[in-house]
């Protein structure tokens, strides 16, 4: 009987090496099995999320008024990284400074994990902020009051400079060769309101220009509206209106329009009519400050701080604007802006 020994041939050799691994995982299946199981098991319970954390619970308090879509975008971006990060989100808002600290007392009752906070006019949040600090509960600002985040014990800021913003504002109004700026603050006593304006004051200082301020009722539009074309008539020597907002931009150029000026309009953050304005003509310049970035990277390195004590800015804000923003960018934004996260 012959001892020659079977030789697969090379076309075989890989289907051979297919089953080997097969028959392996088959024999090991006791352990990897259970273990493929066990990840699927964690990542159900997590509701779909990327992580396996602990189902933390974190809150964003704002002082956003309704109808704004700019925080619409801020929540979506929270919303998204919470739904990555296995987190719970609650979201609260109200313009009124008192209200916004009831709500903030409230998140610090319910025990929450993090929280999130915006500090419009930053000395009435003070103590509630020190309560929340005292429940051992780590707080990041968003957006406004970067000044008072350090002081009021939050582990960080995450938002724009407002004065940096306004001198970006500014630089752009010169290289425009503006000459009569009328810079309109639409909440009266908002810290980062006032910074905007100065700051674009001061970095437009152009030989002869001049700069006003205007103060108007941004919850109603109608009179805005009105204050602005007024003032527009009464002074023709105003060749731009700067604004602080989508929706107060918005009333802008309604006023523009209602004046019958030639006028430029720019405005601080974007909205599906600021972008519209971009790529018109009828608004010069936005300077965004990217919302959804404030939510999501705030709920995210909430999470980062959590789960691994991580913290991003060694010491400084972390900045997400400011970006200036024109015509050449109309038409990329516009598909971002309709889905809302810019």
């Amino acid at each position: 009987m012959s001892t020659t020994r079977f030789r697969p041939s090379r076309r075989f050799q890989p289907v051979l090496a297919v089953l080997a691994v097969a028959v392996a995982v088959a024999g090991c299946s006791s352990t990897g099995g259970r273990r493929a199981e066990e990840a699927r098991a964690k990542a159900a319970a997590a509701g779909g999320s990327a992580v396996t954390t602990p189902r933390w619970k974190v809150a964003m308090v704002t002082h956003a008024g309704p109808g704004d879509a700019f925080w619409d975008s801020v929540r979506k971006g929270a919303e998204q990284a919470a739904a990555k990060d296995n987190i719970t989100f609650l979201y609260s808002n109200d313009a009124q400074t008192q209200n916004q600290v009831q709500l903030v007392q409230a998140a610090i009752d319910q025990k929450v994990d993090g929280l999130l906070v915006t500090l419009a006019k930053g000395d009435a949040m003070a103590a509630v902020l020190a309560k929340a600090k005292a429940a051992g509960i780590p707080v990041i600002t968003i957006n406004s009051g970067q000044e008072y985040s350090a002081k009021f014990g939050a582990l960080t800021h995450i938002g724009q400079a407002e004065t940096t913003a306004g001198q970006a504002a500014g630089a752009e109004l010169a290289s425009r060769g503006r000459k009569s700026v009328l810079c309109v603050i639409h909440e009266q006593g908002n810290v980062g309101q006032e910074q905007r304006c100065s700051g674009a004051q001061s970095g437009s200082a152009l030989p002869g220009a001049s700069f006003q301020v205007l103060y108007v009722d941004g919850v109603n539009m109608p009179d805005a509206r009105a204050a602005i074309s007024a003032k527009l008539q009464a002074d023709p020597a105003i060749d731009t209106v700067l604004t602080l907002s989508g929706p107060m931009a918005a009333t802008g150029l309604q006023a523009v329009q209602d004046a019958r000026r030639q006028v430029e309009l720019d405005t601080f953050d974007l909205g599906t009519q600021v972008v519209a304005g971009l790529k018109s003509g009828s608004v010069g310049f936005a300077v965004d400050q990217q919302p959804y970035l404030q939510g999501y990277e705030g709920v995210d390195l909430l999470w980062l701080y959590k789960s691994n004590l991580d913290m991003l800015g060694g010491g400084k804000p972390v900045a997400t604007g400011p970006q200036i923003l024109t015509k050449n960018d109309a038409d990329a934004l516009a598909e971002y802006v309709a889905r809302g996260t810019r």
